[in-house]
C-alpha cells in the first residue's frame, strides 16, 4: 500500500497533471454523451481544423483573414460539389450493378466449389462443402435483407443528411471567421498555470494536422492512380474499386489486404484465369508497395512517428470500444495517447526510477550473495 500510495502522490501531486486529467476525462464523457446530439457541430469543427492550414498558408502570403477564409471555404464547397455529382453517382451506380451481379457471382463459385469434390474425393467431402456453401448462402441472404431493411429507413437519414447540409456550412464558415475568438473563450475558463496542456496541445496539434492533411493527400493520389490503372487494364467497376483502394488506406495494414480480396474477386468474374487478372493483381500490389514505401514517406516524414506494433493495438483496441469509427480515429486517438506519455512529468533529479530500483536491487542481492559465500568460506577455514 505505501508503494501504491507513494506512486500517486509523486505523479499526481502537480496540478498541471491533475488539469490534463480533468480535460482528457471531460472531453471522453463529452464525446459518449453528446457526440450524436452535436454530430453536426463536431463535423463542422472537425473540417474547420483541417482547413485552418490553407487559412494560415494564405495569411503568411499577407492575405486578409477574411478573404482567407472565404477562398478555402469555397474551394471546399466547390470540391465537396464536385464530389458530390462527378464521383458519388458512378459509384453507387457500379455498386448497385455490382449486387445484381452478385446472385450470377455466387451461383458461379458454387458450380466451382461443386468441382472440386469430382477433382479430388479423397480429400473434399461433397456434403461438407454443400453445408459450407449453404451457410454462406444463408448468411449473404441475412445481409441482403439487412441492407434491405436500411434502404427502408434511410427516409429518416435523407432528412439527416439535409440538415446537415444546410448546418454544417454555415457552422464551418462562422468556425473559420472567428476561430481565433472561440479558442480564447475556451481558453479563459482554463487556470493560468497551464504549461503542461499547452505543450500537449501544440505536440498533437502538430502531428495529427500533419497526418490528417498528409491522409487526404494519401487518398487523392492512391485512389486517382488506382483509377487509372484499372481503368487502363479494362476493368469493369474501376471506379468502385478506386475508391475502395483510395480509402484504404485510413486503416493501416488492414485496409490494404481487405481490398485485395474484392479486387482480386472482381478480376477473376471479368477475366477468368488468364494474364489479365494476374496483371490487375499485380498493378493493386504495387500501387500498395508504391504508397508504403514512397509516398507515405514523403508525405508523413513529419507527422506521426509511432511503432507498427502500437499502431496495429491502437487500431484493435480503438475500434474494439467505438467499431468503425474507432478504427478510423485510431492513429489520432493513439497520437494523443503517445502525447501525454511523452509530456508525463519526469521523476524529480536525485529519485530512482523504476528500472533504476531494479537494478539497484539486483546489485544488493549479489552483493548480499558475496558476503555469504565469503563469510561461509571464513567459518570452513576457522574450523579446518
Amino acid at each position: 500500500m505505501h508503494m501504491i500510495r507513494d506512486w500517486f502522490a509523486r505523479h499526481f501531486q502537480n496540478r498541471q497533471v491533475v488539469l490534463l486529467l480533468v480535460i482528457l476525462a471531460g472531453l471522453l464523457v463529452f464525446v459518449v454523451l453528446f457526440a450524436r446530439i452535436l454530430a453536426p457541430v463536431l463535423g463542422a469543427v472537425i473540417i474547420a481544423y483541417l482547413l485552418q492550414g490553407p487559412v494560415d498558408r494564405l495569411k503568411r502570403l499577407n492575405t486578409p483573414h477574411i478573404l482567407a477564409v472565404v477562398v478555402v471555404f469555397l474551394g471546399f464547397c466547390a470540391f465537396v460539389v464536385f464530389g458530390a455529382t462527378a464521383v458519388i453517382p458512378p459509384v453507387v451506380q457500379q455498386a448497385t450493378q455490382l449486387i445484381e451481379q452478385a446472385p450470377v457471382m455466387l451461383s458461379r463459385t458454387y458450380e466451382l466449389i461443386m468441382e472440386l469434390p469430382e477433382r479430388y474425393p479423397d480429400s473434399v467431402d461433397a456434403a461438407q462443402v454443400q453445408e459450407i456453401f449453404a451457410t454462406v448462402r444463408t448468411q449473404i441472404m441475412t445481409w441482403t435483407q439487412s441492407l434491405l431493411s436500411y434502404s427502408v429507413t434511410s427516409i429518416v437519414n435523407v432528412l439527416e443528411v439535409s440538415v446537415y447540409v444546410i448546418l454544417v456550412p454555415v457552422l464551418l464558415f462562422f468556425l473559420m471567421k472567428d476561430s481565433h475568438r472561440i479558442v480564447a473563450w475556451f481558453v479563459k475558463f482554463l487556470p493560468k498555470d497551464r504549461t503542461l496542456v499547452a505543450g500537449i496541445w501544440s505536440d498533437v496539434d502538430r502531428q495529427i494536422g500533419n497526418y490528417v492533411r498528409g491522409k487526404v493527400w494519401e487518398i487523392l493520389i492512391v485512389g486517382s492512380v488506382s483509377y487509372i490503372a484499372f481503368l487502363a487494364l479494362g476493368v469493369e467497376y474501376a471506379l468502385l474499386l478506386a475508391v475502395l483502394t483510395g480509402f484504404s488506406v485510413l486503416i493501416p495494414f488492414i485496409g490494404a489486404i481487405a481490398v485485395t480480396i474484392p479486387v482480386s474477386i472482381l478480376a477473376y468474374f471479368q477475366f477468368g484465369f488468364a494474364y489479365d487478372t494476374l496483371w490487375v493483381i499485380i498493378a493493386y500490389v504495387v500501387i500498395q508497395q508504391l504508397d508504403g514505401n514512397v509516398l507515405q514517406p514523403i508525405l508523413f516524414s513529419e507527422a506521426v512517428n509511432m511503432h507498427p506494433v502500437a499502431i496495429i493495438v491502437a487500431v484493435l483496441f480503438f475500434g474494439g470500444i467505438w467499431g468503425f469509427w474507432g478504427i478510423l480515429f485510431a492513429i489520432p486517438l493513439a497520437t494523443v495517447v503517445q502525447a501525454v506519455l511523452k509530456a508525463w512529468p519526469k521523476l524529480p533529479s536525485g529519485e530512482p526510477s523504476l528500472a533504476e530500483a531494479v537494478s539497484h536491487s539486483s546489485e544488493a542481492r549479489d552483493d548480499l550473495a558475496a558476503k555469504g559465500r565469503a563469510s561461509d568460506e571464513t567459518s570452513r577455514a576457522d574450523a579446518a
